[in-house]
């Protein structure tokens, strides 16, 4: 989840399809790149305190919209590419559910299609909520 209109929205059908699952909400702070800026600099200075720090606000909206349906979520935090760390992270889960893209134009430029590398490269299921 990244903060997005369309992760809530992934979060919301997650929610609604699979109700009764443990549902884990995964925020990645992008690793070390000329591109990635202020969330290089947390994933190098601060390690894994800056990292959640940052995630906190992704995090809190998570469990809002999670009581929105009478559930908890669980969180986590990487550091690394979405796409690259999304999938790495799949094979301990049964499905995985995002959102089409980020809402920035300059993400989807610069950082590629993270949707289109999960769907494809995903070692389980992935259903993509647009």
């Amino acid at each position: 989840m990244d903060g997005s209109d369309l992760a809530e929205r992934a979060l919301r059908y997650a929610l609604e399809a699979h109700g009764d699952a443990e549902v884990t909400v995964l925020h990645v702070v992008g690793g070390a790149s000329p591109m990635m800026g202020e969330a290089a600099g947390i994933a190098l200075s601060d390690g894994d305190g800056g990292m959640r720090e940052a995630a906190e606000p992704v995090f809190e909206r998570a469990r809002e919209i999670a009581a929105e349906y009478g559930a908890t979520v669980e969180t986590d935090v990487a550091a690394g590419r979405p796409a690259r760390t999304i999938v790495d992270r799949a094979e301990g889960f049964d499905t995985v559910v995002l959102g089409t893209h980020n809402s920035s134009l300059a993400d989807r430029l610069l950082v590629g299609n993270v949707a289109k590398t999960v769907f494809q490269k995903s070692p389980v299921p992935v259903t993509v909520v647009r």
